[in-house]
């Protein structure tokens, strides 16, 4: 079969998930097997966004028991909640940054139309996937398995583009492309965090140490 068969081939019995799967030695054609990439990616972006929320949720709650110890002047608690406040926003800016990452996966695989878009495209992005496999684990484990579904789709196309189609792969350039969406996603994902939520009071942590409270 032609690489350009290949790409464009249309879909045909057994079932697409079955052949997905590999139950059935029936080609699958690239241009689907990235369409289900970007359609598990899309659903991926949609868990991500449910995760902030519930960790805004969870952040409103921790910020009003701080400003509740300040008012009592009750240091030690205040420090307690401001560190878990920390924390929170820590996972709160890790999420995010994910979810910014798949979101301009997604936005990149929805532009493919040829094969000579592949290598570009898809390199890039499998990196993006494997740098962030650990943060999107930690933030839904339950979406493990999709994670890995998803890399293995799009590292699957780009062993066939390279060995069918020769095209070569660039990876020091698909690492560095990577490296930028990544830095990307973090400075707007900080940034996010700046606007969505309120700065912790100044001098809270200190004051665990002092136990001075007199706000």
């Amino acid at each position: 079969m032609s690489f350009a068969s290949k790409w464009q081939k249309k879909d045909q019995s057994p079932g697409f998930a079955d052949r997905l799967r590999g139950s059935v030695r029936t080609p699958v054609p690239l241009k689907s097997q990235i369409e289900e990439a970007n359609r598990q990616i899309r659903l991926l972006i949609a868990q991500l966004d449910g995760t902030v929320n519930r960790i805004k949720q969870r952040d409103s709650t921790i910020f009003k028991n701080v400003v509740s110890s300040i008012a009592k002047h009750d240091s030690q608690h205040a420090a307690v909640y401001a560190n878990e406040l920390a924390e929170v926003r820590k996972m709160g800016k890790m999420v995010t940054q994910a979810q910014l990452a798949m979101e301009q996966i997604s936005l990149r695989l929805g532009t493919i139309t040829d094969l000579g878009e592949i290598a570009s495209t898809l390199a890039p992005a499998v990196s993006v996937i494997r740098g962030m496999k650990d943060s999107l684990r930690m933030a839904l484990p339950e979406a493990d398995k999709e994670i890995s579904e998803i890399s293995g789709l799009l590292s699957n196309v780009l062993i066939d583009a390279s060995t069918t189609g020769g095209i070569s792969l660039n990876f020091d350039a698909a690492n560095e492309d990577a490296q930028k969406v990544l830095e990307e996603a973090a400075v707007v994902a900080e940034q996010r965090m700046n606007e969505s939520f309120p700065q912790i009071p100044a001098g809270v942590f200190a004051q665990e140490e002092s136990g001075d409270l007199t706000a």
